[in-house]
């Protein structure tokens, strides 16, 4: 039998490499404000957090610049950087691989919930998930608790059943402390082993083949 009966899973760096199309996104909306950062890694730490948060924290913005921000960021994404993203190496075998044993899925992200349909849809891999749960288009629901809280009341509003969140950042594995669930930290997406460490993730990972052996023992 498998150890978890219920696996969530964390989108951008976890199931999918974003990171071009955020980035482009990202300079995008900063150019409407005379901004520009033209190295991609100084913007990797918009990677994960909710992007209002981000503007917020690592911009200084106010919140009328956020909202700016915010449609200037999606005036680029939707169309084209939405698209400019991939499924890591063998993901989509491994959530077969998951079905097959009678592990129930979903997604917890911060994006918006109809974007990450709209992803897992583009690459044929929503079918595998009980549910795709992320953020509102306000930017409300953003929090990882939040979002975490929402998939476990749809699912398992008893809490009988052994849940775990995987993720890559750090919001990843505080939503899943807050909910006294096991967490995986994922080493292939945007953050890192001392971020996860920091957290107290319940597994640190580096390949996605790992990920059948900690649920499912195979």
């Amino acid at each position: 039998m498998p150890k978890y009966d219920l696996v969530l899973f964390d989108l951008d760096g976890t199931l999918t490499d974003s990171q071009e199309g955020i980035v482009n996104s990202i300079q995008f909306a900063l150019r409407h404000f005379g901004i520009e950062i033209n190295a991609p890694e100084e913007l990797r730490k918009f990677l994960g957090p909710p992007l209002w948060n981000s503007f917020k924290e690592f911009c200084g913005f106010d919140e009328e610049q956020i909202k700016v921000a915010v449609d200037k960021y999606r005036e680029y994404y939707l169309p084209k950087g939405i698209f400019e993203n991939n499924p890591y190496l063998g993901i989509a075998e491994i959530l077969e691989l998951l079905k097959f044993h009678g592990v129930i899925l979903a997604v917890a992200t911060s994006k918006p919930t109809i974007q990450a349909e709209r992803i897992l849809n583009h690459f044929n891999i929503s079918t595998y998930f009980d549910l795709i749960v992320g953020s509102e288009m306000d930017g409300t629901r953003s929090d990882k608790a939040e979002i975490i809280a929402y998939v476990l009341d749809k699912l398992d509003s008893g809490r009988k059943m052994k849940a775990v969140m995987i993720g890559d950042r750090k919001h990843d594995i505080i939503g899943a402390n807050a909910h006294r669930i096991d967490s995986i930290g994922v080493l292939w997406g945007y953050g890192d082993r001392a971020e996860l460490e920091a957290t107290n993730a319940t597994y640190i990972i580096e390949s996605t083949n790992e990920i059948p052996n900690i649920i499912c023992g195979v």
